[in-house]
């Protein structure tokens, strides 16, 4: 079906019937029901990702020869194979409004890193954006607070920790604090404000975050679902600005993977990875730091500083 039209293949009488159904429908729906308020994001997004879905994956199993006898790379192959070679996005399919994939879509939100060297670029390099700690950000700039320019673990560890633990020590100390409403964490608790965000978009029933999202919600899952769905929602939305400048380009968005964005890339325009770094942090909560990686295929990005 990715190569025929299916509506090539159906009789005109059954199209005429199924288009006059859908204008029933559509109609009913624009009598009845109000617009959200984030209907032209959704609308955006589903071009994107139609985009995304109709362009074919450059895979290679070579990589997994030197593996095969393990129990696992067969399981990774043989899923692999029966997906199909296109990347399907459900826009729909959580509460926060995080991407997940339709079935029989290309796994590329489970596949372990071990085996992504199987996605080859369709150019000549993969490049990959990623907000540098998106969800510490996004609390931060909810609270009103300054973002660090810098890697946000290293600054914890430094300003937040007093130089008394490592960068990976400072992860784990923030995350087991930031989710959980019973942990006391007086350092923490000082840096980030979660309190008054959680005061600020939850009424004791439901979430409604900065993007118009409502979300039902209890007190111990409310944070959680603020954060998250704001953190997606301000991705989302620098992906679909990325997408409106690579328009006409030899580059294209590739796929996704929660906030970070990979695009396939063609040698010759490599003079427009600054200005799309430029794009890509400017949120609608201030500029988030990026950082930004480059592959031959996907298992073996590294990361670049510009």
């Amino acid at each position: 079906m990715n190569e025929n039209c299916f509506f090539d293949l159906v009789p005109d009488r059954f199209l005429l019937e199924f288009c006059d159904t859908k204008n029933k429908i559509t109609k009913h729906v624009f009598e009845n029901f109000e617009e959200p308020k984030n209907y032209s994001f959704l609308e955006s997004l589903s071009k994107v990702l139609h985009e995304i879905e109709n362009q074919k994956l450059n895979i290679d199993f070579r990589p997994l020869d030197k593996t095969v006898y393990k129990f696992k790379t067969r399981q990774v192959r043989t899923k692999i194979s029966d997906a199909e070679p296109y990347v399907k996005y459900d826009i729909f399919g959580t509460k926060t409004g995080r991407l997940t994939t339709k079935k029989n879509s290309f796994p590329i939100l489970t596949l372990a890193k071990e085996y992504r060297s199987v996605l080859n670029p369709v150019n000549d390099r993969f490049v990959e954006f990623d907000f540098n700690a998106a969800e510490l950000r996004t609390l931060l700039a909810l609270s009103d607070k300054k973002q660090p320019e810098e890697d946000i673990h290293k600054w914890n560890a430094k300003n937040v920790y007093g130089g008394l633990t490592s960068r990976k020590e400072a992860k784990q100390r923030i995350f087991a604090w930031l989710y959980n409403p019973e942990s006391k964490d007086y350092l923490s608790g000082r840096a980030y404000d979660r309190d008054s965000v959680v005061r600020k978009y939850f009424n004791g029933m439901q979430v409604s975050t900065f993007f118009d999202r409502v979300i039902p919600a209890d007190k111990h899952h409310a944070l959680n679902y603020i954060i998250q769905s704001t953190a997606s929602d301000l991705f989302l939305n620098r992906m679909i600005e990325v997408h409106k400048f690579l328009k006409g380009k030899k580059s294209f968005i590739s796929f996704c993977l929660h906030d970070s964005l990979v695009i396939d890339f063609a040698e010759d325009e490599k003079h427009m990875i600054p200005e799309i770094k430029q794009i890509f942090s400017k949120t609608e909560l201030g500029k988030f730091a990026v950082n930004i990686s480059v592959g031959k295929n996907f298992g073996e990005m590294k990361e670049v500083r510009l």
